[in-house]
């Protein structure tokens, strides 16, 4: 008899897929932990019986999250990621020459510790010597920073649990004391399926604080709907005014140049979410 692992993403819908195996099981001390080796999807990251990443897609989710923040601003050095222990978005950093230091701070030390065990094609560069590690509330560190990091990611999973705090407007506030003076800052929002009130409420907040706030999308397979959405703050930068010669030469699966307009061209019923 064949093993599923089923997501709910609604009450009416969810997502599923073939396991091959479990690879491990924990009740961590913040969420239900899960490393699944799958049929269609090679290994799985499972956080509370969310897909939180794997080895076949994940690639769309960690270059979007970093390339199109990074490539905005003219020279990042100091990078924040927020949440994001399996690495996969500091491997994306580590991209840009520029960056001098990124930093990781991820409340659940458990997270990076499978994630180097069982996704060592994303978790490798949480090695390299530019990366400091920390186990640590990503909204505290925010609190306890001031005009420290040109660019921050926060990588988090759905507004539940330890991430509530993660999609409030006072986190975007901390946010924008902790960037420098011309700082950019991207979280992922959710989709606009089933989460439509979520952005609409996080564009308004982002919005309220910075002067630049745009939406953006991605196509992402394993996560609700497949159709992925990105909010950035920005201080300063436009992301639509990028000129040419920023954009680096660099080894990327979805990420292109022309990508970087395009994915700011969203479908009506998308873009009516950001209007008042």
């Amino acid at each position: 008899m064949s093993t599923w692992f089923t997501e709910k993403q609604t009450e009416n819908f969810g997502i599923t897929a073939k396991v091959k195996q479990s690879l491990h099981n924990e009740k961590t001390d913040f969420q239900e932990l899960e490393m699944l080796e799958t049929e269609e999807w090679g290994n799985m990251l499972v956080l509370d019986d969310m897909v939180m990443t794997t080895e076949k897609d994940e690639f769309v989710y960690h270059e979007m999250l970093a390339h199109v923040p990074l490539h905005t601003h003219p020279s990042p050095k100091q990078v924040l990621v927020v949440g994001g222990g399996d690495g996969g978005v500091i491997r994306e950093v580590l991209k840009h020459e520029s960056v001098e230091k990124a930093t990781l701070v991820e409340i659940d030390g458990k997270v990076i510790e499978y994630s180097k065990q069982y996704l060592p094609s994303i978790a490798g560069a949480l090695e390299d010597e530019r990366v400091e590690v920390k186990v640590a509330d990503g909204f505290m560190h925010i609190a306890e920073s001031e005009r420290t990091y040109d660019v921050i990611m926060v990588d988090s999973t759905e507004p539940v649990g330890p991430a509530v705090n993660l999609f409030s407007k006072g986190f975007y506030e901390g946010i924008a004391k902790a960037l420098k003076e011309d700082g950019i800052f991207v979280a992922q929002t959710d989709n606009p399926w089933f989460k439509a009130d979520l952005i609409r409420q996080v564009y308004g907040d982002v919005k309220e604080t910075f002067p630049i706030t745009k939406v953006y999308t991605a196509n992402i397979p394993t996560y609700p709907s497949g159709l992925w959405t990105f909010t950035m703050g920005s201080k300063i930068y436009d992301p639509l005014q990028v000129p040419a010669h920023r954009f680096a030469e660099m080894e990327t699966k979805y990420y292109t140049e022309e990508l970087h307009q395009a994915c700011f061209a969203l479908p009506k019923f998308v873009k009516n979410l950001t209007k008042g």
